[in-house]
């Protein structure tokens, strides 16, 4: 057992297998088939694993996947369609997308030059920051890569060379800069359905529980105005309450200007990069119109790379986390599919519309984003959130009359900005927190002064903007 685990993960590992055990061979619920109960039975024990990962997640979705079919709860050709939909290749080519954003410096080039623009103020510099992530965004379905790869390094130059370091000087500028950009980047992955590796779960999700389409174009639509407001208002609120002690930063547009100066002009990948860039844009854009698949639009940008020589097939194979992504994604999405198609997911929203009699719509649908939002404390994972509790509580709303849309679609934004309350709730904390500029008390209740403001911005000002877009 210490061989196949480590010591430290057999708890873990006793607990995952017994959470499958124990709903296994518990009575099976009336109104259930045995075969809707036994795999949620496993789909419970993936969610664990997920969570206290005994072994990497991977394996996990794996041996869950082996299990239903050994277990004759699915047939091995069923299991086998978990790596032939669209959505887990979408985030599968997006991942490879993401590396050649690096690999060209395209990314580091604009975050410089949103810097040399914008960067003569403290708060401004953060709004630069904010709009380089904005534009990179749509491309880098990874907040870990984009917030800690290619902005995270910046923010700690920017505080060193305003003489700011963890301990006394931190509050010079460097624990505004971290906290805000943190906290900017949850919401770049909220505006866009490819800014973060769970959104495309969530859109797969809502279509099979709820048959909603939520295209990449009308996500945007949706999020755009109160986006905007929390990319805004963020910041600006974190200078209100934990103010840098520098206001003024014009040295940091001559640094932008210096490293820009040593890029020098945009080479041939570079060039490639931002034309391939906007016209993935423009095609996403325009899906509903040319009726082009989303996926295919990706692998479309990825052939271009190939063929420019821009990505090498040696930088396909090495992007490991989007063939890590192809195994757990496609295994959470098939079990979903097919608790949905056993009736195990209307079963239980039947149970949540009984428990929400009486209850208006409105609350329901708030409900549905604060539940969702503060469970996120005992997640370390924003994927493993959305596998966990995504598909149930997007039925709150259904149950009490909101439109399928608003339903899932706010129970998605939830699944982005929930990061913001920890220091390990999503793959940029650690990162962020772990630079030394700010404490953990001061995180964490500045995250939960985020989340207030999460709520107010999302679910009001967001409410307003989709009623006057006649989603309600």
């Amino acid at each position: 057992m210490k061989k196949l685990f480590g010591e430290s993960k057999i708890p873990a590992a006793i607990l995952t297998v017994g959470i499958v055990l124990i709903l296994w061979f518990y009575p099976v619920p009336e109104g259930l088939k045995p075969q809707a109960w036994h795999l949620f039975a496993i789909f419970m024990g993936t969610v664990v694993g997920f969570i206290l990962q005994p072994i990497e997640a991977g394996s996990v979705a794996l041996i869950a996947i082996v299990t239903c079919s050994l277990t004759y709860t699915l047939k091995f050709s069923e299991v086998l369609t978990a790596f032939s939909g669209g959505t887990v290749w979408l985030i599968v080519s997006a991942f490879i997308l993401a590396r050649a954003f690096i690999i060209t410096g395209l990314g580091r080039r604009i975050a410089y030059m949103a810097m040399r623009s914008f960067g003569d103020s403290s708060l401004k510099l953060v709004y630069s920051l904010a709009l380089s992530d904005l534009i990179i965004g749509p491309a880098i379905p990874s907040n870990s890569a984009r917030a800690g790869g290619l902005v995270f390094p910046i923010v700690q130059s920017l505080a060193e060379a305003f003489d700011s370091k963890p301990g006394e000087s931190a509050r010079k500028i460097g624990a505004f800069l971290v906290t805000s950009v943190f906290h900017i980047d949850l919401v770049v992955s909220a505006m866009f359905m490819t800014a973060m590796v769970g959104n495309p779960i969530a859109a797969a999700m809502a279509k099979k529980v709820l048959d909603v389409d939520i295209t990449w174009m009308g996500w945007f639509i949706a999020a755009v105005v109160p986006g905007t407001v929390a990319l805004l208002g963020i910041p600006y609120a974190i200078y209100k309450f934990y103010p840098p002690e520098i206001k003024n930063t014009p040295e940091a547009k001559a640094m932008a200007a210096n490293v820009l100066k040593e890029m020098g002009p945009m080479s041939k990948n570079e060039k490639i990069m931002f034309f391939v860039f906007i016209m993935l844009l423009i095609l996403w854009a325009t899906a509903s119109m040319t009726k082009l698949d989303g996926t295919l639009i990706a692998f479309l940008g990825l052939c271009i790379l190939l063929a420019t020589k821009v990505l090498t097939w040696k930088d396909v194979i090495k992007e490991t986390r989007a063939w890590d992504t192809l195994i757990w994604v496609g295994s959470v999405i098939l079990m979903s599919d097919y608790l949905n198609k056993t009736g195990f997911i209307g079963w239980f929203a039947k149970i949540l519309e009984n428990q929400m009699v009486g209850v208006g719509m409105l609350t329901a649908v708030v409900l549905s984003f604060v539940i969702y939002l503060y469970s996120h404390y005992f997640f370390a994972s924003m994927s493993a959130h959305v596998t966990a509790m995504y598909a149930a509580l997007i039925t709150l709303g259904v149950a009490s009359g909101a439109p399928p849309f608003i339903s899932a679609f706010v129970v998605a934004l939830a699944s982005n900005i929930c990061g913001c309350l920890t220091h390990f709730g999503t793959g940029p904390a650690p990162v962020y927190f772990g630079s030394g500029y700010v404490t953990q008390a001061d995180w964490w209740k500045i995250g939960f002064g985020v989340s207030i403001m999460h709520i107010i911005i999302w679910v009001g000002v967001g409410g307003v903007w989709w009623k006057v877009l006649g989603y309600w």
